[in-house]
């Protein structure tokens, strides 16, 4: 049986196709194993051939396209508080860091304690010190 027609798709334009599909592939491929993208979204890659015959219809200029869908990153969410500084009048705002707002929490990455928003316990003490008043100071 002979073949008809024969343009196996891995040597067309020289094998530049060939080299493109791999390339979405690999996109797909790095896409799956994100861990930050659902594990069970479908991915797709599309390959468009576009043949565009000359007016006599024997030469044919074949174009062709790919679009790839990954899967979407997943969001991330976090708690942030957010007041006045009664003092200065700025507003501020921090992360969340302890789960519950006011509440003190171990870090496990150097295993000191910290606020809510992730100040060190040891370093506000420090400064509380420093802005304390002596009153008896001075006095005979």
């Amino acid at each position: 049986m002979s073949k008809h027609i024969d343009l196996p798709l891995s040597l067309l334009a020289h094998g530049a196709i060939q080299e493109k599909l791999d390339g979405e592939l690999e996109k797909v491929f790095n896409n799956i194993h994100d861990p930050n993208t659902k594990a069970e979204a479908k991915r797709s890659i599309t390959i468009k051939l576009e043949f565009a015959p000359d007016e006599n219809r024997q030469a044919i200029k074949l174009n062709s396209d790919f679009s790839t869908k990954l899967a979407n990153v997943e969001g991330v969410s976090t708690t942030v508080l957010t007041g006045k500084d009664i003092a200065s009048g700025r507003i501020e705002a921090k992360e969340l860091k302890s789960n519950v707002p006011g509440q003190t929490y171990m870090d496990i990455d150097d295993l000191g304690y910290k606020t809510d928003t992730g100040e060190p316990i040891d370093v506000i003490e420090q400064e509380e010190h420093r802005n304390i008043i002596n009153l008896q100071k001075g006095r005979g």
